[in-house]
């Protein structure tokens, strides 16, 4: 056998690169990873997903799960449903691969964990618990951390200052992270990059009082969060969701104001490395409290929400992250839904 020695080999003309033939053996001291397992489990990066929610005028509680394909546009389709948990006010979180929905009310409040594999379709499955029943509560993510703050235990009760976490590929229990500065439920939203986890707005008591306070932790340091700085203007009652981050940048749309029986259309956004307040984006098309949102890198989309009808919408938008300006139309939802979950698998969190 000869052995040869080169840096590079290319045609006669130059233009390409050999046409190798017949039985080849290769020695190198580099090598190849091929992708290994069931193809559900590795990850389709760039699918959004939405969850327990509230149907029409806010009446019927639905344990749907949709999906859409963020780099397209569309309407959703059927994921599944969660396995025997009717829920909404739920806070979603993922990893790549793995998506979490956590507490919510269905009316009475959960502590149940369930998960999905986010690139297949079909119904959740238990994961563990939370330490304490509780709904609209808050969830951020990076690559190994499910990081779930805030809540309440029951409808008219005080919010809770409680920060727990998991990993999110072992199934188990949550454990102690530490606890907000505010005692906060129904989160606007809350936001991830790879390392700092960030929650919005919300309501501080058993009312609908409102705040416009921003809090962060660090995912991968246990600990108390600490803060951050001020959205444009107090909002409630988004519920989990309503929140679009990349690597960079976190970024709010709609909510509740001041009054809860007012909403607002607007979106702002923050620079997740360093500190400081909101600032104005643009608009969503309609005025809504329970939206939810996801996002890829570059792109966030915004779904559902209730109307001033008060009435739930279908509608789904999006925005590019790194620009400013209104949303545009995306396509819709199966149904008319607000106060869901929401999560994706290409998350700021996961880089």
């Amino acid at each position: 056998m000869s052995q040869i020695s080169v840096h590079d080999i290319s045609s006669l003309d130059g233009k390409s690169g050999p046409v190798i033939s017949g039985i080849t053996t290769v020695s190198s001291t580099g090598y190849m990873m091929v992708p290994a397992g069931p193809t559900e489990y590795r990850g389709g990066r760039g699918r959004g997903i939405f969850s327990a929610a509230t149907a029409p005028a806010d009446t019927t509680v639905v344990n749907i799960i949709e999906y859409i394909t963020i780099a397209t546009t569309g309407n959703a389709s059927d994921f599944g449903d969660l396995i025997n948990e009717t829920r909404q006010a739920t806070s979603g979180g993922s990893d790549s691969t793995r998506g979490l929905f956590s507490g919510g009310a269905d009316p009475t409040n959960k502590n149940t964990i369930s998960y999905i594999t986010i690139s297949a379709t079909g119904n959740s499955f238990d994961f563990g618990d939370l330490s304490e029943v509780k709904r609209y509560t808050g969830s951020t993510s990076d690559r190994v951390r499910t990081v779930i703050a805030g809540g309440r235990n029951a409808p008219g009760s005080a919010a809770v200052r409680t920060v727990e976490f998991v990993t999110t590929q072992s199934l188990g229990n949550a454990a102690e992270f530490g606890e907000l500065i505010n005692a906060t439920w129904a989160f606007v939203g809350s936001a991830s990059s790879p390392t700092r986890g960030i929650y919005f707005g919300g309501s501080p008591g058993p009312s609908s009082d409102s705040t416009n306070i921003i809090e962060y932790v660090t995912i991968q340091t246990k600990g108390n969060a600490q803060d951050f700085g001020d959205l444009t203007n107090k909002v409630t009652y988004t519920g989990p969701g309503g929140i679009v981050s990349s690597t960079t940048r976190g970024i709010r749309g709609g909510g509740g104001g001041e009054n809860p029986f007012i909403r607002v259309n607007t979106l702002d956004y923050i620079t997740m490395a360093s500190t400081g307040d909101a600032i104005d984006f643009g608009d969503l098309s309609y005025t809504a409290n329970g939206v939810m949102g996801c996002s890829s890198l570059t792109r966030g989309i915004f779904a559902g929400g209730k109307t001033p009808a008060p009435a739930s919408v279908n509608t789904i938008e999006y925005i590019t992250i790194a620009s400013t300006g209104d949303t545009t139309d995306f396509g819709d939802m199966l149904g008319t839904y607000a106060f869901g979950s929401s999560l994706s698998d290409a998350h700021g969190g996961l880089g």
